[in-house]
């Protein structure tokens, strides 16, 4: 936001002695950076950064309060002359506790005008005057205290004013000229023709004030955050007034501001007040929160004074009181998001300083933990599909309703699935599938000239249940287009569903996936990780010395039967053997020739022996015979 140097003067003197350099660095170190210096109206404007959770900071005075905080500076009274109330010239019901206040008060309008020196504060804002001053004050008043107040034209309201909820279907006119259906959800200000105002964000369009107005009905009130933040975002109508109200403006300013706007008009235009009012009261305050000595130090990183501390508390507006090592701190009615010990601990160091904090290593306590199984499953797959040619993709986890359908288990309700509060209707539903994504990528790659397409993902997938969304780890894998032709060894040929059966065994998959054609010469599937095959531990062999004695190998030349399984054969024999000494047993040899017996071949079994000794010739006849009796259990038999 923009704030002009000669008004920030205005509310703290102090700053007259700061060049712009000086200013725009102590704002940077109180964590709002000013991104642009630039002159108009013949002053020096800032463009400040606001965080989301300091609406207190989006004025001239909310500004001024960090600024003199920092410097141990006073700021300037606020120059409001209390309006004395009276009986209410207009009923106003207050129907909902998203209201609970409302100060309003009613002026008969003179003939001046806005003055130059408002006029050119407005454009200094990038906010161009209407030349009417019920409007000028009103914006000046946003500004420069931050605070949201609406006029409208008395005369053209009827009947006593509602602050409601909307009805299903009631329309309204705001100022932008739009036509607006109204939800229940919706909070509305409403005479008895209906909605006259969208409550914190915008006024009607029937009840503006013109160059014919002459009398006007003042709105200065305080609504609830949520609810404005709520109504803007679903009328997508995002308006200075329901950016502070929206992230929380001071209840307490909503007298004062009703009281500051008569009396502008009273000055600008002579206007003459018939009347004001309040209903409801200002919100209670919230509660006070504790600051122990141990969080302070735990945040700062080291040990601070707990005066020091409530001094800084006190100069940011708080109410301070110190007792056996701790600060009980009620906040200021303008800062709601000092909730927290925490967050005053923060507050104590902004002021004094980020560059006192201290530069210290964390501490390190105990070996760092193991990383977790699904972790080292997820690390092995992405790594195991990379050396297939495969690229890993990352993809929104929010699609449209039709690409969600058609690859989602009808099972799996997009019911509990969809956003309430989506940005767009293509991002509206937790996916149920990474298929969708997939095919997206996998055919812009395509369109874009790629021959071949191999493309993976690892990520959430969700199933909609009773307690809302549950979310599973999925594999989804996508392979098209052409395979080979890069020589005439290799000739060219579409990629096959088996191709991606092959690449499901590869990792473990114990049954064929179910693989979806997804358009020509394109295919997918997708797996459950959690079905996959964890990855095995790490397993390191034991050392076995080598033997200084001489290996000795023997060999047995067996006659087996044509369909007789290798492995079979192989264990059968190793297992009578003993296990310390054999080294080896292999096949070495095959002959198949029709002077052999029919439907026999003959395999040349060889052993090896080593042991830390030397072996005797006793022991291995014995050994050989051992292997010979078990190749015989399976139908072998010594060739002659």
């Amino acid at each position: 936001m923009w704030i002009e140097r000669n008004t920030l003067a205005q509310e703290i003197p102090a700053i007259s002695g700061l060049d712009t350099r000086q200013l725009c660095e102590m704002l940077a170190s109180l964590g709002f950076p000013v991104d642009e210096v630039a002159t108009r109206e013949g002053g020096e404007v800032l463009d400040v950064d606001i965080t989301a959770n300091r609406g207190d900071a989006m004025s001239h005075r909310g500004i001024a309060r960090e600024v003199a905080a920092k410097l141990h500076q006073p700021l300037m009274a606020i120059d409001a002359l209390p309006v004395v109330e009276g009986k209410p010239a207009v009923e106003v019901r207050l129907e909902s506790l998203a209201c609970p206040i409302y100060s309003t008060a009613v002026l008969d309008l003179g003939s001046g005008a806005t003055p130059q020196e408002a006029q050119s504060f407005l454009r200094a804002m990038e906010s161009a005057p209407k030349r009417l001053p019920a409007v000028d004050a009103s914006n000046e008043l946003l500004h420069r205290y931050g605070h949201p107040t609406h006029a409208f034209d008395a005369d053209r309201i009827h009947g006593a004013v509602s602050i409601r909820w909307a009805k299903d279907g009631e329309l309204l006119v705001t100022l932008d000229g739009v036509k607006r259906t109204m939800t229940k959800r919706d909070l509305v200000i409403a005479d008895e023709s209906g909605p006259i105002a969208l409550a914190g964000v915008m006024g009607g369009d029937g009840t503006k004030v013109t160059e014919t107005t002459r009398r006007v009905l003042l709105e200065s009130a305080w609504f609830d955050p949520k609810t404005v933040r709520a109504t803007a975002r679903r009328h997508s109508l995002h308006t200075d007034a329901s950016h502070r109200f929206g992230r929380g403006a001071d209840p307490a300013m909503a007298r004062v501001a009703r009281d500051l706007l008569v009396g502008r008009l009273a000055s600008w235009c002579g206007a003459k007040l018939s009347g004001a009012w309040t209903a409801g009261s200002t919100p209670a305050v919230g509660a006070s929160v504790t600051l122990d000595e141990a969080v302070l130090t735990r945040v700062a990183g080291e040990s601070l004074s707990m005066p020091d501390a409530a001094d800084a508390l006190e100069r940011l507006g708080c109410a301070v009181e110190i007792a056996k090592g701790r600060i009980k701190v009620i906040p200021p009615t303008w800062r709601h998001d000092l909730s927290s010990p925490e967050d005053l601990a923060e507050e104590v160091l902004r002021l004094r300083g980020y560059e006192h904090i201290p530069s210290v290593l964390p501490p390190l306590e105990g070996p760092p933990e193991p990383l977790s199984p699904a972790y080292l499953q997820r690390q092995r797959l992405s790594r195991r599909l990379a050396h297939l040619g495969f690229h890993q993709t990352v993809s929104y986890g929010f699609i449209s309703p039709e690409a969600d359908a058609a690859f989602t288990s009808p099972d799996n309700s997009t019911e509990g699935r969809c956003l309430a509060n989506p940005l767009g209707q293509e991002f509206s539903v937790m996916r149920g599938s990474l298929l969708p994504s997939l095919l997206a990528a996998a055919e812009q790659n395509l369109r874009r000239g790629s021959r071949e397409v191999r493309l993976f993902e690892l990520a959430p997938t969700f199933v909609s249940g009773p307690q809302g969304p549950s979310e599973h780890i999925s594999l989804g894998l996508v392979w098209g287009g052409m395979l080979g032709g890069e020589d005439y060894l290799s000739p060219a040929r579409p990629v096959r569903e088996a191709d991606l059966s092959g690449i499901a065994k590869d990792l473990g998959w114990d049954r064929l996936p179910e693989i979806r054609s997804l358009g020509e010469n394109l295919f997918g599937f997708e797996i459950p990780i959690s079905e996959l095959p964890q990855a095995a531990d790490r397993i390191i062999p034991a050392f076995r010395p080598f033997s200084r004695y001489p290996a000795v190998e023997r060999d047995l030349s067996l006659l087996v039967d044509l369909d007789q399984p290798y492995q079979v054969l192989a264990d059968t024999m190793k297992s009578s053997l003993p296990s310390e000494a054999l080294q080896d047993l292999r096949c070495v040899d095959v002959f198949r020739h029709k002077s052999l017996p029919e439907g026999r071949q003959a395999w040349l079994m060889r052993m090896r022996f080593q042991v830390d000794r030397t072996l005797v010739g006793e022991e291995i006849d014995g050994w050989v015979g051992a292997a010979l009796a078990a190749a015989e259990s399976l139908g072998a038999s010594l060739r002659a």
